[in-house]
């Protein structure tokens, strides 16, 4: 067996960034960006208005001051004229400055009437100018590699940006294995279970940015693991569920083997997960989860969200965890990381008390998992604990 961080690194190295391709604003949201965007125009483009009120010389703002309402400015629509001393322009949120003004007193602290404009005594500083340039320079950009998020959509369309270079979508065929599978509507033999990983896995990676393709069920005989394997074959990772331990019927590392499967590894110090598989395909990465429904996903949180943001261009390392402060004791943990399913509250972390990896109900209630060390002596409520927010 490896460690957690040595199968990680070298599923890293199974993987590497796929190709760019320009996409319009409207289809990048969650995307991850390839190379840089450079803002085309100042924002804003012009000194503007913050307020709703008068635009007149600074100098001249003081209680009781009057001054002649010369005209008026819009967002959209500018004064074209100067304004001079004793003049004002009635101005409105968003509008560009009016030469010669370089303060806006807002109209709460006003009084007109018949063309003339009166500031009260409730003048406040000012000046509720945005300066131009004051959100970004022409030049100015957003940096890459990054998930866009829907303030990165909102500054590069600010930046005159109608497209944007994003890492092209990894496309992982899902393979679920096992006589006892059957999809979700069906009616289960007696001796049958409903296919869950699959769709859990197939959520998990299209929230990360992936294109999740579901294959049909592979049954325990190598003539239909050949055929899920040949069906897999464009995609630009293969996962496999279940058949990747040392059973009689668990054959997807010697059917793999047997079609030039270059294995990276097999079994990883941790649990759940501990049957991972791990290699390179005919050129393709493939990853071979546990078939146990919480070993599955764990994994999945583990291993694939990492290596599916690797491929996408986002740094090559582990989902960072996060100290929680441990609500209940917990036991000495033996020689893999142990993956515990807890709940986190605004006072910490409490571990449930069934960690069986069969267990989708308890996976469900979940919000982190507990991260125990090899070999970490037993801690006790009140410590800080390492944890992996889901």
């Amino acid at each position: 067996m490896i460690s957690v961080e040595d199968a990680l690194a070298r599923l890293f190295d199974l993987v590497t960034p796929l190709t760019v391709e320009d996409v319009p604003l409207t289809q990048a949201a969650g995307r991850v960006l390839a190379a840089d965007v450079l803002a085309r125009r100042d924002q804003p483009p012009f000194a503007a208005s913050a307020m709703d009120g008068y635009a007149l010389i600074a100098a001249e703002a003081r209680p009781g001051a009057r001054f002649q309402v010369i005209g008026e400015a819009a967002a959209g629509t500018r004064f074209a004229g100067r304004v001079g001393p004793g003049q004002a322009v009635r101005i409105f949120t968003g509008a560009p400055m009016p030469e010669g003004a370089d303060r806006v007193v807002i109209q709460e602290d006003t009084e007109a009437a018949e063309g003339i404009v009166t500031l009260t005594d409730a003048l406040d500083q000012g000046p509720h100018v945005r300066p131009a340039g004051g959100d970004f320079r022409i030049g100015d950009r957003i940096s890459a590699p990054r998930r866009l998020s829907p303030a990165d959509i909102a500054l590069a369309a600010a930046m005159n940006a109608p497209r944007l270079p994003v890492t092209r979508r990894p496309v992982v065929a899902l393979i679920s294995t096992g006589d006892e599978l059957v999809m979700p509507g069906k009616d289960p033999g007696p001796d049958q279970i409903i296919a869950s990983n699959t769709f859990g896995l197939k959520a998990l990676l299209e929230a990360e940015g992936a294109e999740a393709r579901l294959l049909p069920i592979a049954g325990d005989n190598e003539a239909s693991l050949r055929m899920a394997f040949a069906l897999a074959a464009t995609a630009d990772l293969i996962v496999t569920i279940g058949g990747a331990s040392v059973g009689d019927h668990d054959l997807v590392g010697k059917v793999a083997a047997e079609m030039g499967l270059d294995r990276a590894f097999w079994k990883v110090a941790m649990r759940p997960g501990k049957p991972l598989m791990a290699g390179r395909l005919n050129g393709t990465a493939m990853i071979g989860l546990p078939g146990n429904p919480v070993s599955a996903m764990v994994c999945g949180h583990v291993f694939l969200r990492p290596v599916i943001r690797a491929m996408q261009g986002l740094p090559a390392e582990a989902l960072r965890p996060s100290p929680a402060r441990l609500l209940a004791p917990v036991a000495a943990n033996g020689p893999r990381t142990h993956y515990m399913r807890a709940v986190m509250t605004a006072e910490g972390i409490r571990a449930f008390d069934s960690q069986d990896s069969a267990l989708l109900s308890v996976l469900s209630r979940a919000d982190c998992f507990l991260i125990r060390a090899p070999d970490a002596a037993a801690a006790e409520a009140g410590e800080t604990v390492p944890c992996l927010i889901l």
